[in-house]
């Protein structure tokens, strides 16, 4: 069996990166909520990258629906948890990474973890648990890392002084204590989210809309696509790196849209344009939703 050398396995890292912050890397920490689609594709990537630390939470198990886009799912890891696939699968390609495990516990571990790790990725779709990690994270002084519900790729990052989205997004949900959001507030959550995504990008170009309408009143389940959700999962791992080295990104916590079938990148819309367009996509889903 070759033995394993961590110089060997990251010797292609160098010229994107220095040695030195190859070393960086090697001692960074990285905590990501959700190792499913976008959070397991970042965990992949950023195990790759030689990321030495690293925590990851889930509390569901792999399904057949879910070969499409996750990374650590195969037939062969169908009904094993997707923290015990994705720790074998990190394992399998870097047998010295440092890791930390959680299942359903994890949110009421949060002002630990937050404090253990000031990078933190969110890829759960848990309304009630997003919300919780960003709370948290304030607090703690992390950044979290996290990307919209698009058709588009896309990518935010809400550093501790910055709004979080249920205030950027206007949820209804900032005076409440997280036992006491309904899951009527959660459902409005969703919506809110579903607003700013089509007011602020060309997603609805990009989407079966009767299906959207669909997810929105809570009638289906959220739909993926790989290339999508890869390529989102990615674009948080870069954001991830930079914030482990130091270095400056140019998004923010409002973030952009990537969109691949026009070859460029789609920034949130001027207010003025935003207020007009905003009116529209509401009455838009209202009459989607109410069909």
């Amino acid at each position: 069996m070759t033995a394993f050398s961590y110089e060997e396995f990251t010797t292609r890292n160098i010229g994107f990166v220095t040695p030195k912050e190859q070393e960086t890397l090697k001692k960074g920490r990285v905590f990501i909520a959700g190792v499913g689609g976008m959070g397991g594709a970042a965990f992949a990537t950023l195990v790759r990258a030689g990321v030495g630390h690293i925590a990851i939470a889930d509390i569901d198990e792999f399904e057949v629906s879910n070969l499409n886009r996750q990374v650590s799912a195969t037939m062969e890891t169908i009904g094993m948890s997707k923290v015990s696939a994705s720790v074998k699968m990190a394992q399998a390609i870097n047998p010295e990474i440092s890791l930390s495990t959680f299942a359903g516990e994890w949110v009421s571990k949060l002002d630990e973890i937050t404090k253990d790790y000031a990078v933190i990725i969110n890829g759960t779709d848990d309304v009630r648990a997003t919300i919780a990690l960003y709370r948290a994270a304030q607090s703690a002084g992390a950044v979290v890392i996290d990307a919209y519900a698009s058709s588009l790729p896309s990518v935010f990052v809400v550093r501790p002084e910055a709004p979080r989205p249920e205030i950027r997004l206007n949820y209804p949900t900032p005076p409440y204590a997280l036992s006491d959001i309904s899951d009527e507030m959660v459902a409005e959550c969703v919506v809110k989210e579903l607003e700013y995504v089509l007011t602020n990008s060309s997603s609805i170009n990009y989407v079966e809309t009767d299906i959207a309408a669909d997810f929105a009143a809570g009638k289906r389940s959220r739909f993926s696509f790989a290339p999508m959700v890869l390529t989102t999962g990615n674009m948080m791992a870069y954001e991830a790196v930079a914030l482990l080295l130091g270095k400056e990104s140019q998004t923010d916590d409002r973030g952009y849209f990537f969109n691949p079938h026009r070859a460029r990148t789609e920034r949130p819309a001027f207010q003025p344009y935003a207020l007009v367009k905003g009116f529209v996509v509401r009455q838009f889903l209202k009459k989607m939703m109410d069909a």
